[in-house]
């Protein structure tokens, strides 16, 4: 679908949106409430639009980073009164296929968590077909560090984003449970490698028994279980299948890393790098990005053979 055809150039690197509307139904997380999904192709420079259909007066509420409003649990975006809870892991999906421009109807205040993953999203994605649009893509380069840290010793976090011609993201995560301990707890991925439905999008959220009940007795999680999430008791993972990557928790939060920074509106040209971030420690960096203009430049490619490796081809298929 190519919106004008006229001064189109073919060599460029260019926006994407999906060739046909595209819907799903599930549950969300933590309200365990019914949600249907429509998703839309948009016209260049949309962005990424949320509409809740579900009000009185429909309302959009288009994804940046200053519309997150709440990031206990997940990342939540506003406009007014008008909220959409979990919305990264459907964002980790848009980043790992290179969609700019998307309408998404919803019919409640939560993103239905699906499997847990993305890969659902992905699929839907991809079902519905991605094209290029007459509108040159646009990215936000790195060209200064930007890092954002709390706490120190046994308590510190930071994430960081560092100049790269490409987007690569590193996260180490510290749980001190014997099946995570088990397991890979440091992940690095590039997106330029065309493998992020293969080797990202799968990974599952996870929690603990413990935790799950506490939340319930707060009304959250109350959508969840061994078929959306990675449960754990006190020494190991419940789920009878076991985890779909030796490593999944720590690709997990690379998946949600990617949809938290896919909120800022335009894909990023950097390296992501964390230790023990989360949707808030996400969300402050992009803020912090944000307020130093210096720090970043907004970038298109005339040719698509300047672009990174990878950049060009729609992720393929599974």
């Amino acid at each position: 679908m190519l919106w004008g055809r006229e001064n189109y150039n073919p060599r460029m690197l260019a926006q994407r949106t999906l060739k046909s509307l595209t819907k799903a139904v599930g549950v969300g997380l933590h309200s365990g409430q019914r949600v249907e999904l429509t998703l839309r192709p948009a016209a260049p420079d949309t962005g990424i639009v949320f509409r809740r259909v579900d009000l009185p007066e429909p309302v959009d509420i288009p994804v940046n980073a200053l519309a997150v409003s709440d990031t206990r649990l997940a990342s939540t975006i506003s406009n007014g009164g008008a909220k959409v809870h979990t919305i990264e892991h459907l964002m980790s999906a848009c980043a790992g296929l290179g969609l700019d421009n998307l309408l998404i109807d919803i019919t409640a205040e939560e993103v239905p968590i699906l499997d847990g993953s993305s890969a659902s999203f992905v699929y839907l994605l991809q079902s519905a077909g991605i094209v290029a649009q007459n509108a040159p893509k646009r990215f936000i380069r790195i060209v200064e560090p930007v890092e954002v840290r709390e706490g120190e010793g046994r308590g510190l976090k930071w994430a960081r984003l560092d100049p790269y011609h490409g987007y690569k993201l590193s996260f180490e995560i510290e749980f001190d449970h014997p099946a995570v301990n088990a397991s890979g707890q440091r992940v690095e991925f590039d997106l330029g490698s065309g493998n992020y439905a293969r080797e990202i999008a799968r990974a599952r959220t996870f929690g603990f028994t413990r935790d799950v009940e506490m939340m319930r007795s707060h009304g959250l999680a109350l959508g969840g279980g061994l078929d959306n999430a990675i449960v754990m008791d006190d020494v190991k993972v419940l789920n009878a299948d076991g985890l779909r990557y030796g490593d999944e928790f720590a690709k997990h939060k690379i998946l949600d890393a990617m949809g938290d920074l896919h909120i800022v509106g335009k894909p990023l040209l950097a390296a992501y790098s964390a230790f023990r971030s989360g949707h808030a420690m996400n969300n402050q960096l992009l803020r912090a990005l944000l307020e130093r203009p210096q720090s970043y430049q907004i970038v298109s490619f005339s040719n698509e053979r300047e672009a990174p490796q990878g950049f060009a081809q729609v992720a393929p298929a599974w």
